[in-house]
């Protein structure tokens, strides 16, 4: 590598870290209000919520790489051409047109980055951190949801219900109720007091009672009374910050997800988010190449219109690549457009922006 592009690299590389350090330090200061402190006040275990915490840092620093490349070498070529380093550049006989091989480079190295860590680390770190997840709500009844007065449904069609929670996570006055639609609830289930197993979804019941019920009479058919009872418990829809509990198809590993959209496809059965995850798989990625293209191309343009691009202007541009891409994204997951247009479109759009600029710059 010769030393210019060396030098230009040397200009861009510490914006690029600082702009990924930024969006993560954002991200952190939102799960910091949205998550960390809700949890933390229902007495979740600290050392188990920073562990969430850090399992997503891959992902946010996967998102982060792109944008923040766009963000980077604005920043670096803006301050290039105001200290009149490329016009010197260009004055020794350096073409302004060798900015592309270091950006275009970096943006590469950058796509292959985001892709390996979308394939390798980040899906490792989705199930670490779900099961941390299960290991806080099981830790803590009132983090699951079980407090006083307060009735969860799980996937069963289950109603729970827990009168009291005392010290040490021991529940009082609970009441399951399988609920069945249009009619009497089928299965009815007291107990005075019970708790969360450790490390389980297991609801230990002691002193009970259960009634079932047939065909919506609401006279009993069954009355049984126990000592002690195991119950399962499904997932409650409880979540960490509001967050669903359906794994997201962008999450699954590609071979997985490959396979899967395949058999969608050959059954003709409609799954926009799965087919816009597929293809944001590749479109993600490569956006670092396309943002690189269009913010040299930029900065050539600036350079030789004479204007200057500041932070604020890339700040805006930056934000309108993230508008941009939330938009498509949302379009893509509920079928308002297809999942090709979705992920590509935003990188599509820079791709030709740049190429806009390039021509303006040629007739100058």
């Amino acid at each position: 590598m010769k030393t210019f592009e060396r030098y230009v690299l040397s200009e861009i590389l510490p914006f690029l870290a600082g702009g990924v350090a930024a969006v993560i330090t954002l991200l952190l200061l939102a799960s910091l209000e949205g998550i960390i402190a809700p949890l933390l006040a229902k007495g979740a275990n600290p050392v188990l919520v920073a562990r969430v915490l850090a399992l997503s840092v891959p992902e946010a620093t996967a998102r982060a790489l792109p944008i923040a490349l766009m963000f980077a070498v604005l920043l670096g070529l803006s301050r290039l051409a105001a200290d009149s380093e490329i016009k010197s550049a260009v004055a020794s006989g350096i073409p302004a047109a060798r900015l592309f091989r270091p950006v275009l480079g970096l943006g590469a190295a950058v796509a292959v980055l985001a892709f390996a860590l979308g394939e390798g680390l980040v899906p490792r770190a989705r199930v670490e951190a779900r099961a941390v997840q299960r290991q806080i709500v099981l830790d803590n009844p009132r983090v699951l949801g079980l407090g006083q007065n307060v009735v969860l449904r799980d996937t069963l069609n289950r109603a729970i219900s827990v009168g009291e929670v005392r010290p040490g996570g021991e529940l009082r006055d609970l009441r399951i109720v399988t609920m069945v639609d249009g009619t009497l609830p089928s299965e009815v289930i007291t107990a005075a007091a019970g708790r969360l197993r450790p490390g389980t979804n297991v609801l230990e019941l002691r002193q009970g009672q259960r009634v079932t019920y047939q065909n919506g009479d609401p006279r009993p058919s069954t009355i049984l009374s126990f000592k002690q009872g195991r119950l399962p418990l499904q997932d409650t829809g409880t979540d960490l910050g509001g967050q669903p509990q359906t794994a997201q198809p962008i999450y699954d590993p590609l071979p997985v997800l490959w396979s899967r959209t395949q058999t969608y496809r050959q059954q003709k059965i409609s799954a926009p988010a799965d087919f816009t995850a597929l293809h944001q798989k590749f479109a993600g990625p490569l956006a670092a190449l396309a943002l690189a293209f269009f913010a040299v191309t930029l900065a050539v343009y600036s350079f030789r219109s004479g204007r200057d691009l500041g932070l604020v202007w890339a700040l805006l541009l930056t934000f309108a690549y993230y508008a941009t891409y939330s938009v498509f994204r949302v379009m893509g997951e509920n079928g308002a457009v297809p999942g090709a247009v979705a992920a590509y479109a935003p990188d599509v759009i820079a791709v030709v922006a740049g190429a806009g600029l390039l021509w303006l710059t040629s007739r100058r």
